[in-house]
C-alpha cells in the first residue's frame, strides 16, 4: 500500500497499462502527484479492426477496452480530487483517495496483462461455456467477467446469492457458478446449500472464488459443497487454466 510520507520521486509503475504514478514533491502538507501515460495507452493500442464480420470475442474485446478507457479516466479524476483534498488540508481523505486509486489501477493492470488478441478464443475448447458469476463487489465483478469473456466464456453476472438462486430458477442452466462467499442477503455457504438441495441443479459445477479461508466458510469440497476453491487474490492466467482443467474428463476435486 502506498504511504504519502514516503520519499519524493517514488514511482509506482503499471506496465500493462503503460502508466506510472509518481510522488513529485513533498513540502509540509503539500504533496504533488503526477501521472505519466503515453498518448496511446498500451492496453488501448491494439484496436479491433471492423471488417463487418465481428465475432462475439471481438465485441467483448472492444467493449472491455472501452470500459478500461472509462475506468482510467475515473482514476485520473480521482488523483485530481486527491490533489484538491491535499490543498484543502484534508489529509486523511486524500490518502484514502490515493490508496483506492492505486488499488483500482493495480486491478486494471492485471486485467490488461491478460488480454488476448481479438479472435484468439475462437479455436479454444472453452468457447461457449456458460458461467454465472456471483460477486457483490462491482469492480471485481466487472474485471473477472471481462477476463472470462476474453478467455472464451459466456458470462452472466449477479450481485449476491439470492439473485443467483433467482437467476438459476428463470434461466437456462449454466455450465458453472463462480461464487464469492461473503455477500449480503444470501452468502456463499447458504447459496451452495440451496443449489445442492435443488435436484434440478444436480451435478452443476460450483466454484468458490473468495478471499475467505475454507475453514471459516465451513463449505465442504465435493458433491455437497463446491467443486473447487479458488483463493483471492487470483492470478488471472493460472485461474483460467485451472478453471479450464475442471471441465476435463479427468478433473479431480481440489
Amino acid at each position: 500500500m502506498l504511504v504519502l510520507s514516503r520519499k519524493e520521486n517514488q514511482r509506482i509503475v503499471f506496465p500493462n497499462l503503460g502508466i506510472a504514478v509518481e510522488i513529485l514533491r513533498i513540502s509540509g502538507n503539500s504533496v504533488k502527484v503526477g501521472v505519466d501515460a503515453p498518448p496511446q495507452i498500451r492496453v488501448l493500442r491494439s484496436e479491433v479492426q471492423d471488417d463487418g464480420h465481428s465475432s462475439a470475442p471481438e465485441t467483448d474485446s472492444r467493449s472491455l477496452r472501452h470500459a478500461l478507457r472509462n475506468r482510467l479516466n475515473t482514476a485520473t479524476l480521482a488523483l485530481h480530487l486527491m490533489q484538491r483534498q491535499m490543498e484543502a488540508g484534508l489529509l486523511d481523505d486524500a490518502e484514502q483517495t490515493l490508496h483506492a486509486t492505486i488499488s483500482d489501477l493495480s486491478a486494471l493492470d492485471v486485467l490488461a496483462g491478460s488480454l488476448q488478441p481479438a479472435g484468439a478464443a475462437d479455436a479454444c475448447p472453452r468457447c461457449h461455456r456458460r458461467a454465472l458469476l456471483v460477486e457483490d463487489d462491482a469492480n471485481e465483478r466487472e474485471l473477472l467477467a471481462g477476463l472470462l469473456r476474453l478467455s472464451g466464456y459466456e458470462v452472466d453476472v449477479v450481485e449476491d446469492g439470492l439473485a443467483a438462486i433467482q437467476y438459476l430458477a428463470g434461466h437456462a442452466r449454466p455450465d458453472c457458478v463462480l461464487l464469492d462467499m461473503q455477500m449480503p442477503r444470501m452468502d456463499g455457504p447458504q447459496t451452495v446449500a440451496a443449489i445442492r438441495e435443488n435436484p434440478e441443479l444436480s451435478g452443476i459445477k460450483v466454484f468458490a472464488v473468495t478471499g475467505l479461508d475454507p475453514d471459516l466458510a465451513q463449505v465442504p469440497i465435493g458433491d455437497r459443497g463446491v467443486d473447487r476453491w479458488f483463493a483471492k487474490p487470483l492470478r488471472p492466467s493460472e485461474f483460467v487454466r485451472d478453471l479450464d482443467a475442471e471441465f476435463s474428463p479427468h478433473a479431480t476435486v481440489v
